[in-house]
């Protein structure tokens, strides 16, 4: 199934709005967290200034100033492939991943 088919499914599941980014979309990722465990991403309401409305980090979160990196969705497939499925959710679903389930959360 490809990815597009893939975000449709979840989105459906779990009765949000189907909004996708596109690969030069900007989310913010915490670079410096992966390998960690679980995976959580949050979706927002952007400020009109940056667009960005997803927060990804992975294990435990921080609140220096710099923890968030803005990156193009297109790294996600080299960094975080797992997170892609779900980046269609809309806005104020939370999603986290572990190794033996997922959470999806609005």
């Amino acid at each position: 199934m490809n990815l597009e088919n893939l975000q449709k499914q979840i989105c459906e599941k779990y009765a949000s709005k189907y909004i996708p980014l596109n690969e030069m979309d900007m989310v913010a990722f915490a670079m410096q967290s992966l390998g960690q465990q679980p995976i959580y991403a949050v979706r927002i309401v952007p400020e009109k200034k940056d667009h960005i409305s997803w927060f990804i980090h992975c294990g435990e979160y921080s609140s220096a100033p710099d923890f968030y990196q803005a990156i193009h969705v297109s790294h996600l497939q080299e960094y975080l492939p797992k997170i892609l499925p779900y980046l269609a959710l809309e806005q104020g679903f939370q999603v986290i991943i572990c190794i033996s389930s997922d959470l999806i959360r609005h």
